[in-house]
């Protein structure tokens, strides 16, 4: 069998069907991920092939100091873009088994139409016909969205930003959809009181409103959920280690802030109920606005001390952590299903200890009356790999309904990430495909495509609430 042919990784014919007759074509809502609204309110030209495939990718930074490569020609900036781009060619060949080695050449295979494999011998040929197509061809920010048909793009957006952008592309008539996404997280970091304090200040800036005392926050708080709304929003999103297993009142809430504010760190039992406190508001205003509420959990980041002093957050040397998340899940779930204000949720774990966890919690909560309402999300960061995706699948077969998944995420910053929905639409086909032949579910047509369509595109439509 050829490397990567066209039925790379489907390997039976009932999977080669599904995927070249339904999944292959589907258009893609990408419904979170870290693109630039700027980029594509712009409709950014990128400057080279280092630009729009190196620059901020935490995964082949990781791969690229695994093997030995200065910093300098990672993230240094006394390296040219040619060099950091040769460093990178010189390291693919030693990202075999690697889901990188896969993402590379289907990402130059899809966007560029390059079929060579990168390695430091091909390197300046790729660099010349990827750099010329950069240049003068349709592969803009938005022309790149246009060829991989995605309908719709969720950004992640702070409530202190402004959301400009946002309605000048909007305005534009642009065919794909880029709604904001609201992260609130920076407000959590009360034990942190200088970057509480900065973040208070830009979320005063965008509202006209103080933030300094506890009632303005949270009048901030919630103007900035209107006006997420009126730009299209349907989401918000949260990067926690875990849900706090604690309570919180109203005037413990208003103190640990208030006290951040005028410069007092909370500890770490005060943070953890702020938290609380904040991820409940939050889920009852999403509730109240149909909105999904995204639980990204379980990361620990920046452990790297000497990276972190020497290049800031967001180095690319986070890992998986190891977070008892039971307890607070359940707790938050309860609280709100015991309010009848329970809303679209979207769990995405970290941790393959917690895979049957995070697939089981959400049939506790299931409401009976909207399909899949309660998610366990797609494999996500460190698991959004071929075996991170089949788990993911195969727990959510186990535990729950795959029929009613919502599908595949980029989570990435970067344009040329979209042939990651083709990878899990093959995993996705073939799983299906390989249970079919060997007659563990009928080999019914209208139902495995129904289930196939669905999954790679219908679902998250649905879901979110966004016109076919």
């Amino acid at each position: 069998m050829a490397f990567m042919d066209d039925n790379f990784i489907l390997s039976t014919g009932t999977a080669q069907k599904l995927y070249h007759g339904v999944a292959k074509d589907q258009p893609i809502v990408d419904y979170h991920c870290h693109l630039s609204p700027k980029d594509i309110a712009d409709d950014r030209r990128f400057e080279d092939l280092t630009a729009i495939w190196l620059a901020g990718d935490h995964y082949k930074w990781r791969a690229m100091r695994a093997n030995g490569v200065s910093e300098d020609l990672i993230t240094g900036d006394k390296s040219t873009s040619r060099e950091k781009f040769q460093a990178w060619a010189e390291t693919v060949p030693s990202t075999l088994r690697n889901p990188l080695f896969h993402w590379t050449h289907l990402e130059l295979r899809r966007h560029f139409g390059i079929q060579d494999v990168l390695e430091g011998a091909t390197a300046q040929k790729i660099w010349d016909e990827a750099n010329r197509q950069l240049k003068h061809g349709d592969l803009t920010a938005r022309g790149i969205l246009k060829l991989m048909k995605v309908r719709v793009v969720g950004t992640t957006d702070d409530p202190a930003d402004s959301l400009d952008l946002h309605h000048q592309i909007a305005k534009s008539g642009f065919e794909t959809k880029i709604v904001p996404t609201y992260r609130p997280d920076a407000c959590l970091k009360v034990r942190t009181p200088d970057r509480v304090q900065a973040w208070a200040k830009r979320l005063a800036a965008a509202t006209g409103k103080g933030a300094d005392t506890f009632a303005g926050l949270i009048a901030g708080l919630n103007q900035r959920h209107d006006d997420f709304a009126a730009a299209g929003c349907r989401a918000s999103d949260h990067g926690l280690d875990y849900l706090p297993d604690a309570a919180c009142t109203e005037a413990e809430a208003k103190a640990i802030w208030e006290h951040a504010i005028a410069g007092q760190a909370a500890t770490l039992e005060e943070a953890e109920k702020f938290t609380a406190f904040i991820m409940l508001h939050v889920g009852r205003l999403n509730h109240a606005k149909g909105w999904a509420t995204q639980l990204h959990l379980g990361a620990v980041r920046d452990p790297n001390l000497g990276l972190l002093k020497r290049l800031g957050s967001d180095a690319g040397c986070d890992t998986i952590g190891d977070f008892r998340q039971g307890p607070g899940l359940i707790r938050w779930f309860g609280t709100l299903s015991g309010e009848n204000a329970l809303g679209k949720t979207i769990l995405y774990n970290l941790n393959p200890a917690d895979t049957a966890l995070f697939a089981c919690l959400p049939g506790s909560f299931q409401d009976g009356v909207t399909p899949g309402k309660i998610q366990y999300g797609s494999g996500w960061w460190f698991l959004d790999q071929e075996r991170g995706m089949r788990d993911q699948m195969n727990a959510l077969s186990d535990l729950g309904l795959l029929s009613r998944f919502i599908g595949m995420i980029t989570d990435s910053r970067s344009f040329l990430s979209y042939p990651r929905h083709e990878y899990f639409r093959r995993i996705l086909c073939d799983l299906v495909g390989q249970d079919v032949e060997s007659g563990r579910i009928p080999d019914r047509k209208d139902w495995n495509e129904r289930l196939i369509a669905d999954v790679c595109y219908g679902n998250a439509s649905q879901y979110f609430g966004f016109k076919s």
